[in-house]
């Protein structure tokens, strides 16, 4: 590589002109070779700039990627971020939605408690005033048969039976 003070183009290739000397170089030789080493330097020149166009566009394209490269990074933080807010939401509203039910379906048993109890009250008012009504419908059942032991029993006798007894 050329030091970066010096320069040597292809034009100062071709313009470089030599001095003659008594026995010196065949000029047609050096003035083809000079041509040679200009075209040579011309291509090396421009595959160079080719070179250097194909780093900067590497380093924009590097420069680039980097940056999506943090773009994601951070929507993966973002997007891990939400998901643990996401998940802490929801643990927080099942637990609401389960408080919420175990205190319905606690209500919903009381409820039914009550139901329960107030029923096994009904049956117990309305066995009492079946036992009553039995007992005054025996009571009831006694005395006609009485009357009936009593009015066979006169007939029997012949006597009449007593009209005070009579209901």
């Amino acid at each position: 590589m050329p030091d970066d003070g010096f320069q040597l183009t292809p034009t100062d290739i071709r313009g470089q002109e030599f001095r003659h000397g008594v026995a010196g170089y065949k000029r047609e030789e050096v003035d083809e070779f000079r041509e040679r080493v200009a075209q040579a330097l011309e291509l090396l020149l421009r595959e160079k700039a080719q070179l250097e166009e194909r780093l900067n566009n590497f380093r924009e394209q590097l420069k680039a990627f980097k940056e999506r490269e943090k773009a994601m990074n951070e929507a993966l933080l973002a997007a891990q971020q939400l998901k643990s807010q996401v998940q802490e939401a929801t643990e927080k509203e099942s637990e609401l939605l389960l408080r919420e039910a175990r205190n319905e379906a606690d209500g919903i048993v009381a409820q039914a408690r009550e139901a329960e109890a107030s029923a096994g009250r009904e049956v117990e008012a309305v066995q009492r005033q079946f036992s009553a009504y039995v007992a005054a419908f025996r009571r009831l059942l006694e005395r006609h048969f009485a009357e009936l032991d009593a009015l066979v029993e006169h007939e029997v006798d012949g006597t009449p039976p007593d009209a005070t007894n009579s209901t």
